[in-house]
């Protein structure tokens, strides 16, 4: 039963201790560690792969573009 105990208030100071930002400040709320929020990796024009992939699905191919043109 001690050990029970023991480890509840083990993993109650854990959680308190990774909050302490969240529960303790004005703003209360966790650090944006997302790649796209980062300014340094913006300037270097990298962004996360979802974004990349999104944007390159939205990219016509050489294909259809001449498809789609009036030059044929």
């Amino acid at each position: 039963m001690k050990i029970l105990i023991f480890s509840i208030a083990l993993i109650l100071i854990a959680v308190l201790l990774m909050g302490v930002r969240v529960f303790f400040t004005k703003k209360g709320e966790f650090p944006n560690t997302h790649i796209g929020a980062s300014k340094a990796m913006q300037d270097r024009g990298i962004h996360c792969a979802t974004s990349q992939d999104r944007e390159w699905s939205r990219k016509e191919s050489p294909v259809e573009q001449l498809l789609k043109s009036e030059k044929l």
